[in-house]
């Protein structure tokens, strides 16, 4: 198994693929000054904290929670957002006959019990800054099922942003059109066919832990822009 994970790598760890998503990343240097890159999920915030330095711009993280199928808790059927959007995989809940109201009353309590949790555990209580008019760059580590990216540009379209693009180190590459058909592009080195999973392309996958991704938020200003704001 380890000698398949290596053959099938595409990145060393987060670092490599960093330096590798950076140079398909095109966004026109008079939009910068109005450009906010977006972590979707822990493994995002790292890539999301590097490019916002490279391209000296903010960052921030949009905060999600997966409702998961009754009979499977491993698996994901839709997702929320803070912004209170959700996204649901059609084809899971046709093909295991979940009831629609099971659907909105798990969002309802994943809203309550975990996404308010979330907020205050990596954002210490502060709600999502206003992105009307913003050049967004939503990134994560990867794309799979592409539930939760679709949820984010979901968001990101409610709230009223500029333009909207896309930024990631690798895709399944049967989700690349729907992303199109909601944002403005994607900037991503490797489309794969029939993608596995993520530890099949990174060598070193490590979740990231609290206390990383706490130190991210903290090192990229988003708490102190929000006290600026209020004094």
């Amino acid at each position: 198994m380890k000698d398949k994970i290596v053959d099938t790598a595409l990145f060393e760890d987060r670092e490599d693929s960093f330096r590798k998503l950076l140079p398909f990343v095109n966004i026109d240097k008079k939009d910068l000054d109005n450009t906010i890159i977006i972590a979707i999920s822990k493994a995002g915030t790292y890539l999301a904290y590097h490019l916002s330095k490279e391209l000296k711009v903010k960052m921030n993280i949009l905060l999600t929670e997966e409702i998961l199928a009754p009979n499977n808790p491993e698996l994901a059927i839709a997702i929320i957002s803070e912004t209170e959007e959700m996204v649901i995989h059609k084809p899971y809940i046709e093909a295991f006959g979940i009831d629609k109201d099971y659907i909105y009353s798990q969002a309802y309590h994943q809203y309550e019990d975990k996404v308010l949790k979330h907020i205050y555990r990596y954002r210490k209580g502060i709600p999502l800054e206003p992105l009307q008019g913003k050049n967004v760059i939503l990134v994560d580590e990867c794309i799979e099922s592409g539930l939760t990216m679709m949820v984010a540009l979901k968001s990101m379209i409610e709230l009223d942003v500029r333009s909207l693009y896309v930024a990631v180190p690798i895709l399944d590459k049967s989700i690349y059109p729907n992303l199109l058909t909601l944002c403005d592009g994607v900037f991503c080195p490797h489309q794969i066919d029939n993608y596995i999973s993520i530890d099949y392309y990174y060598k070193n996958s490590k979740e990231l832990d609290f206390n990383t991704v706490e130190k991210i938020i903290e090192d990229s200003g988003i708490l102190e822009d929000h006290k600026h704001i209020k004094e």
